[in-house]
């Protein structure tokens, strides 16, 4: 299924071809043809907390090997400029589907906080699988969905995060990746620190979270890895759910490929929302100890394993040349300045901040496509770019228009891909926080609004102004890329002009309410 059919013809059909000037012409023309660069598998993984300092491909003091990512960098484009949407990762993993800001939803700060919350894609929503599915893709996802649900009830009624005691688990739960345009799906419900404890497959529970787990605290703390107190379905291990995905999802690219092979012409649209190095830090028995940074790094090192196991599974099946992965983030690492010191290990890079935060540590990113002879391989593009962009990256990937209701926030980046070296698009970037602060990137300006702090993890996570100190943080990233130096008092020229961009943004949203 994966995988238009060869355009090349076999050695003995050559000469034919070439008996006239009429089918020599053609033969030349197809072998020029982007018929084939226009339906390309797509794979996307999307690390949960993976710092841009953890890869080595980006930092090369980075204290955790990361052989794998390395390699798609070194044969794809690295973008060094490149940022989720929010520094926290339901509104990321909104954001990447839908191509809009997750701000225009109900969620205007925070995320959904266990698997039980009712679902953020709207109804009718375009999702990069619904629409990759609408154009005669074959899709899955593998990993962590964390975008709600809608649980049936025992008694008929709605089911609340307060009423999940009620929940039916021998029922279909629909709102999920099946309505949001996957045709299969292996997932847990939420963050891996989040309850229910349990797998769904197809919109379905595997098995009842008829157990129930008292938590865990987190590592630094001295517990067995972060994880919150709730149902647990039998035989459900936390360090089994990272192996699990990666497996289900190499299975989907085994399918795919022997589907090719029986004559198949379906491309593929795999998408890999890894549940790691999110807490709970559970790295399997056989990463534990294999890293100097701890569970952690461990846990980093078991990330970099899963994408191995996809590159793999692509090259095993001679798939690589024609699909076009990305390997992302949703958000930066939780590394607080106490773990930079114990490990001496700078999981955000040279960023101010960390997960949460409206600094460049909460929201820049990796981001790594490799997409063979169209990617060109070892390049670095400097382009500002977001995860909402994939959407409109993806339509123009395959030359197909989006449906007049997605309207994404993003832009397409595939002339990025194509040639990094091109001048960066002028574009306007909005970047959220843990607690709803807003920021926006346009060039080298960085705009911070409303808030003197982090808008997340990092102490204080909201600071008012005191007399004579300005009403929010303008830096310029050219000079002073780690925020060191709050500008807006020098520049009332670019507040203003920042000011008026993000205005014009969110009113576009009241406007369409």
């Amino acid at each position: 299924m994966p995988l238009r059919a060869k355009l090349i013809p076999s050695a003995v059909d050559f000469a034919s071809m070439f008996r006239s000037c009429s089918l020599a012409l053609l033969f030349i023309a197809l072998l020029a043809s982007p018929a084939d660069a226009a339906r390309p598998n797509i794979v996307i993984v999307l690390a949960d907390d993976l710092g841009i300092g953890d890869a080595t491909c980006y930092n090369p003091d980075s204290r955790i090997p990361t052989p794998h990512l390395d390699r798609v960098a070194r044969e794809g484009v690295r973008f060094d400029d490149a940022h989720a949407p929010s520094a926290v990762c339901t509104p990321t993993r909104y954001g990447l589907l839908t191509g809009h800001y997750a701000w225009r939803t109900r969620l205007t700060s925070g995320v959904l906080w266990t698997g039980w919350d009712r679902p953020l894609i709207e109804p009718g929503r375009p999702t990069l699988a619904s629409f990759l599915r609408a154009n005669g893709y074959r899709t899955a996802v593998a990993g962590k969905w964390h975008l709600g649900w809608s649980w049936a009830s025992t008694d008929g009624t709605p089911v609340t995060v307060a009423s999940h005691d009620q929940v039916d688990y021998t029922r279909p739960v629909s709102s999920g990746p099946g309505d949001a345009g996957f045709d299969e799906s292996f997932v847990i419900p939420a963050s891996l620190d989040m309850p229910p404890y349990l797998w769904l497959q197809d919109d379905r529970v595997v098995a009842a979270p008829t157990g129930h787990t008292k938590g865990s605290q987190r590592r630094w703390s001295g517990g067995g890895g972060f994880w919150r107190a709730g149902p647990i379905a039998p035989g459900f291990e936390f360090d089994d759910v990272v192996p699990a995905v990666t497996e289900h999802a190499v299975a989907f690219v085994e399918s795919c490929a022997a589907a090719s092979r029986a004559g198949g012409e379906q491309p593929f649209f795999l998408y890999v929302p890894l549940p790691a190095p999110h807490t709970p830090w559970v790295p399997a028995a056989e990463f534990q100890g294999r890293s100097v940074v701890g569970w952690y790094g461990d846990f980093v090192m078991q990330t970099d394993w899963a994408v191995g196991r996809i590159l793999a599974a692509l090259d095993r099946n001679g798939l690589a040349a024609d699909t076009l992965l990305v390997v992302t983030s949703d958000n930066g690492a939780h590394w607080p300045a106490g773990q930079i010191a114990r490990w001496q290990h700078h999981a955000n890079g040279p960023w101010r901040g960390q997960k949460a935060d409206i600094w460049e540590g909460g929201h820049r990113v990796p981001f790594l496509v490799r997409w063979p002879g169209r990617a060109p391989a070892g390049s670095i593009s400097n382009a500002l770019i977001g995860l909402v962009d994939l959407m409109a990256t993806v339509a123009d990937a395959i030359d197909a228009s989006l449906p007049p209701s997605a309207t994404p926030d993003g832009v397409s980046i595939l002339p990025q891909i194509r040639d990094p070296n091109r001048a960066p698009v002028a574009r306007t970037l909005v970047h959220h926080s843990l607690n709803g602060t807003f920021a926006v990137r346009r060039g080298r300006w960085k705009l911070v609004v409303d808030n003197l702090g982090s808008g997340g993890f990092t102490a204080p996570a909201k600071r008012p102004p005191a007399a004579g100190e300005p009403g929010g943080q303008l830096y310029d990233l050219e000079t002073d890329p780690r925020e060191q130096t709050n500008v807006w008092n020098a520049h009332p020229d670019i507040v203003a002009e920042l000011e008026s961009a993000l205005s014009a943004i969110r009113s576009k949203h009241r406007q369409a309410q």
